[in-house]
């Protein structure tokens, strides 16, 4: 349903419900198991075109409105400058967090509440349980809060007597349905308005319309009225607690959420202290942030404060709860995820998310957050399957209105999942071979060797060459796999292979230099080097030809970032190590101005994932190494547009053949490239400025592929279908060139062509330009 929809059902009469009407919803050691959660996400097609629908018009909305707020009011209320600000008060909050606790707890009984702390979900569900018991309440009602689902409230007073009645519209469906919310905002965004009639035909046992939305907001005003009369207590989250006043502040679309705390004659305020704000100011930087990085609009419908009882006889209790939070908050890493405001921002932009929904993307929080939290309060294996279907693609990090690094947290989970249930055997031997340059080398050579009878001497594993072997003993995953996308063949000759002298640093520098010269160590790739050498040809070409020198370390191998994505921190730190070193040796011997990589993904692992690898570590001498490496190093789109164009180092353009017609490009935004490096227009300039193509945006161009490394071959059903909505995009422009600027990606796509016949070529931009050079 629709914010607006949303808001009317409680604006005027606010729905009341009676109790008894919904089955209790299921404890957490009564959650299905993550794979049959998955199973459910990938089935329920509803679901997918929602969320489909959503995240496109929601990231629209959201831009437009930062952008128009920075224009009206000026640069200090753009997008980059409030999450600064909202960033620095959280920070300060978490680090003075026993100071304002004390100041909070100090104003808000002086206003006449009471104040307990809470150190686990059992305390604080007791305490509520007995405040119950000492009234004599039995019924209760309750606006949207994630800490009851976190502490699982509603089960644990349902088991003792107590009834409590979601209010929130779409919370109250969900309860009706024997549900958890699928999205921190929006709880049903997974239901159609048909499944919503449905489940509100199922409760109210008559029949209610399927397409009428407005009779389903009465329909559900009614049921509620008598429960907002008769409630002993109202429960209420808190999307604030500011310490300077002990107020709650609480942003609804709903006004269900003013019933809850005004009727009840006891109100209870559950909260993190996470929630804790220091001033005023603080919490209206936040309003500026939450609606639009939650739903796109530049406000909610209601924004309440309350500083203590309303009037005389009325209760007010504020349970703030840690359970897991004091954890988080005592790791140098983790802390960062106090900041979060719960604006799920992190959800509407997740490609994964989008496919399976916050029942499978999750526990109790969903996105990416979730992947982050859940471990500290729910446990490690809560989180061990969830984290899986993360692509990497670091969109949640980009929109995140507090600037948790959330792509780097959930490789930690990852990793602390692999340190305590140990890797799958195949990815145990595949980062074992990857972490010995020797026998990878070896072994590379003879699979390409080998391969023949799945490629037929051709560029691609493909399905029908593997089909006769499907029931051989390991094929048939592999024979699955490329149903959908054609893997590639190792190369017969690897690039170091055909470069020739290039590899020869020793001899490079003994050659001399003239003074004008520059000298560029190209650093290629795993991929590059063993599977698209000709991807390194056209980046040696493109560099040679604009009058660079160009050497080749032999000694280069893997980054570590196949290990480190998969949180295999023994042998990607080996590796990293290993890189370290060559790229030091490959300076001192070549007397290098600069390191350039065409993959992106490379790039960012050297220049930002070491460096926060190693911090974490505390290997200060790696990390002091790498810093001084990473200055030196450009990704290869930046490299020429920044230096070789800028520098006029281009050479002339060839010109079209007869009868040769420019070709149609459209360009895809590799993850790494625009959410990690900030390249945007970088890429468009060279295609349309620089070689004169028409370039055709496709829709969502910067929205991930579906590669995500062993996430495609861990989730391919995820991967298949992020890949065929991206190829999709592409053909709608009519452009007949795909060009990228990763290897990866390029793989993804390259094979998702390959095994469905489209009219697309698929290219490197090194490659497009290399063509265009005279």
């Amino acid at each position: 349903m629709s914010n607006k929809e949303h808001a009317q059902a409680n604006e005027a009469q606010t729905p009341t419900s009676r109790p008894g009407t919904a089955r209790p919803v299921p404890a957490v050691h009564d959650m299905p198991p993550f794979a049959e959660r998955l199973q459910r996400g990938l089935e329920d097609e509803n679901m997918h075109r929602a969320l489909e629908r959503f995240a496109p018009s929601w990231r629209q909305s959201r831009q437009a409105l930062f952008e128009a707020t920075a224009a009206e009011y000026g640069s200090d209320y753009s997008f980059v400058s409030l999450r600064q600000r909202l960033r620095a008060a959280k920070d300060e909050a978490i680090a003075h967090q026993q100071e304002l606790v004390a100041r909070f707890k100090e104003q808000a009984t002086a206003a006449g509440a009471v104040v307990y702390e809470a150190r686990s979900a059992e305390d604080a569900n007791r305490y509520i349980y007995e405040l119950c018991r000492r009234k004599g309440i039995t019924l209760i009602v309750k606006s949207k809060t994630m800490v009851s689902e976190e502490i699982e409230l509603n089960h644990y007073l349902e088991e003792r007597g107590i009834k409590a009645v979601e209010t929130d519209l779409g919370e109250w469906v969900a309860q009706l349905d024997h549900e958890r919310p699928s999205h921190m905002v929006m709880p049903i965004i997974h239901k159609t308005r048909q499944q919503v009639g449905e489940v509100l035909s199922r409760a109210t046992g008559r029949e209610i319309s399927r397409e009428n939305v407005a009779e389903q907001v009465a329909v559900i005003r009614r049921e509620h009225r008598q429960a907002f009369l008769t409630a002993g207590m109202g429960i209420s989250g808190a999307n604030a607690l500011i310490a300077e006043s002990g107020t709650v502040m609480l942003n609804t679309n709903e006004g269900n959420g003013r019933m809850v705390t005004s009727l009840p004659p006891v109100h209870v305020v559950l909260a993190g202290y996470d929630k804790l704000l220091p001033t005023f100011a603080d919490a209206m930087t936040q309003i500026r942030l939450l609606a639009r990085s939650a739903t796109g609009q530049p406000m909610t419908s209601y924004t309440t404060f309350i500083t203590g009882p309303d009037r005389p006889g009325k209760e007010v209790h504020i349970v703030l709860l840690d359970n897991g939070r004091s954890a988080m908050r005592a790791d140098p890493r983790f802390k960062e995820a106090l900041r979060c405001i719960r604006c799920a921002a992190c959800a509407n932009i997740c490609p994964p998310y989008q496919q399976v929904g916050g029942h499978a993307f999750g526990y109790i929080y969903s996105g990416a957050i979730g992947l982050v939290v859940t471990p500290f309060h729910h446990g490690l294996e809560a989180a061990a399957g969830p984290q899986s279907l993360c692509v990497s693609c670091n969109a949640c990090e980009t929109v995140c209105p507090v600037e948790i690094p959330l792509p780097s947290l959930i490789l930690d989970v990852r990793s602390r999942v692999v340190a305590s249930e140990g890797l799958p055997w195949l990815k145990r031997l595949i980062f074992g071979v990857l972490a010995r340059p020797r026998l990878f080398d070896l072994l590379t050579r003879l699979a390409a060797v080998g391969q023949w009878p799945a490629t037929r001497g051709t560029p691609y594993v493909r399905y029908r060459y593997l089909r006769p072997f499907e029931g051989l003993p390991g094929l048939r995953p592999l024979a699955q796999l490329t149903r959908w996308r054609s893997l590639p063949a190792f190369a017969r000759r690897p690039l170091r292979d055909r470069i020739g002298v290039r590899a020869n640093l020793a001899a490079t520098h003994q050659e001399g230099r003239r003074s004008d010269e520059m000298t560029v160590c190209y650093f290629a790739g795993c991929m590059t080097d063993r599977l698209y050498p000709e991807m390194g040809e056209a980046v040696i070409q493109v560099l040679e030809r604009c009058g660079l020198r160009v050497v080749f370390p032999r000694a280069q191998h893997c980054c570590g970032l196949p290990a480190l994505n998969s949180g295999d921190r023994q042998h990607g730190v080996a590796m990293a190590k290993q890189t370290v070193r060559m790229l030091e040796r490959a300076l001192d011997e070549s007397g290098a101005d600069y390191i350039v990589c065409a993959s992106t993904s490379c790039v960012v692992t050297i220049i930002q994932d070491y460096l926060r690898l190693f911090e974490d570590l505390q290997l200060q001498s790696w990390l002091n190494r790498t810093r001084s490496l990473a200055g030196r190093i450009m990704d290869f789109t930046s490299f020429l547009l920044r230096v070789l164009v800028a520098q006029q180092r281009l050479p002339t353009l060839r010109r079209l053949r007869p009868g040769e017609t420019a070709p149609v490009v459209t360009y895809h935004d590799s993850c790494q490239s625009c959410n990690c490096l900030g390249l945007r227009t970088e890429a468009r300039q060279v295609i349309r400025d620089v070689l004169g193509l028409e370039l055709r945006e496709m829709r969502d161009s910067d929205v991930c592929c579906g590669f995500g490394g062993s996430t495609s071959i861990e989730h391919p059903e995820i991967a298949e279908r992020l890949l065929e909505r991206k190829l999709r995009h592409a053909e709608e422009t009519g452009a007949t060139l795909l060009v990228s600027d990763n290897p990866g990606c390029l793989m993804h796509l390259r094979g998702g062509v390959d095994a469905n016949g489209r009219p697309l070529r698929v290219l490197h931009l090194a490659q497009l330009v290399a063509e265009y050079l005279a």
